[in-house]
């Protein structure tokens, strides 16, 4: 076995429900103590190597973006823990991440920083992101102007081009235009080639396939199976066929 880049140990994470009361009763009654508690990973725990790819399958909900912002330190382990062996993380999702009140440039600026870059470091490869976003003028733009589009192309080149040692991808690959989809795989062959530890939550089969070398299914929130791609696939693939 190769050096470890991350750790998940018995990691469960908690979310409460409280849609089924009223604000009266919230707020007035003390209700609130006794919101339903749901349990969105329960007691995950695996590995992964330095410059492994891990593909994570599981139905909706099963709690596939929860663990990826976990890593990422965005969510607190209700139990268990994470250890990232000290490494930079980077997480490439939809919707987070950005200030919607800055524009593409400014949020590319504090990403960076939020990474662990040095400024000057950003700013280096400020124009290498932009050029790969491809959003032209838009970057001077509030990102709250972005389409859903725009805003996974940005996202994705501060995350492919500001180098963090693990990067966790949430879906983010089947977002955008045919011509940024293949650009995006080319960009992830090439990551691949540079020994950067990679988590991909992906319900495209074929992009698993062709970047993962194993895969984690997880199911309502519960470890279901770890181990090679095409086998495990195979197996979900079967499960949610029933």
């Amino acid at each position: 076995m190769g050096d470890i880049a991350l750790e998940v140990n018995h990691v469960s994470i908690d979310y409460r429900n409280l849609m089924h009361m009223s604000l009266h009763q919230g707020l007035l009654k003390g209700e609130a103590k006794r919101a339903d508690i749901v349990r969105a990973v329960n007691d995950i725990s695996f590995t992964v190597e330095k410059g492994k790819i891990l593909g994570i399958v599981g139905r909706n909900g099963s709690g596939k973006t929860t663990l990826l912002r976990s890593i990422a330190g965005i969510f607190q382990p209700d139990e268990g823990y994470i250890d990232t062996k000290g490494n930079r993380v980077s997480l490439m999702a939809i919707g987070i991440g950005f200030n919607a009140s800055n524009t593409g440039r400014e949020n590319i600026l504090k990403s960076g920083m939020l990474l662990g870059c040095k400024l000057n470091y950003v700013k280096e490869h400020m124009d290498e992101i932009i050029e790969f976003s491809e959003l032209g003028d838009f970057i001077d733009r509030p990102v709250r102007t972005y389409s859903s589009g725009m805003y996974s192309k940005l996202s994705f080149a501060v995350t492919a081009i500001l180098e963090t040692d693990i990067m966790l991808v949430d879906e983010v690959l089947s977002v955008g235009d045919e011509h940024f989809r293949k650009k995006s795989y080319a960009k992830m062959e090439e990551l691949m080639l540079s020994n950067r530890t990679v988590l991909i939550v992906s319900h495209a089969t074929d992009t698993l396939k062709k970047f993962c070398d194993n895969i984690l299914w997880i199911n309502d929130g519960k470890f279901i199976r770890l181990g090679e791609t095409e086998e495990v696939l195979q197996e979900y693939e079967d499960f949610m066929s029933l």
